[in-house]
């Protein structure tokens, strides 16, 4: 399934998170669950996440910045390789970051490495020379 491109504002949007993802920000705020000391029992722990990174994410979930067919063109890869981002087309951008969103589904704390490995600033940097093309 072909989702739309994403418009001018939309990649707008999601290039105003640069400065605040990469600014003195700890992706998560606290951990949840463990051992509750009153029952004895143990929750799996999640991740509490910073307010502006679970904006990001909210934002990067939208229709048009979805790739329904992202594992299959091997995005983890895709991330690994630095040239390939800085040479990415929109559809490129897409499959990793729905690699990116949807990898918290099977691995808590994802978001953050993908934030503390510095792909998210490289998609973003990538969006931003775009920007400066379609302007």
């Amino acid at each position: 399934m072909q989702t739309r491109d994403p418009k001018v504002q939309e990649i707008k949007e999601l290039v105003d998170f640069l400065p605040c993802l990469y600014n003195d920000i700890q992706p998560i705020s606290e951990w949840g669950g463990g051992k509750d000391e009153t029952t004895g029992m143990i929750q799996m722990p999640w991740p509490k996440y910073d307010d502006r990174v679970a904006a990001f994410f909210k934002a990067v979930s939208r229709e048009c910045w979805c790739d329904y067919e992202y594992v299959d063109k091997h995005a983890e890869k895709m991330l690994r390789d630095h040239e390939l981002i800085r040479s990415a087309t929109i559809d490129q951008i897409k499959t990793m970051l729905t690699y990116c969103t949807r990898g918290e589904r099977f691995c808590s704390g994802h978001w953050a490495a993908m934030i503390e490995q510095g792909h998210i600033r490289r998609l973003l940097e990538r969006l931003q020379v775009i920007l400066l093309v379609q302007e």
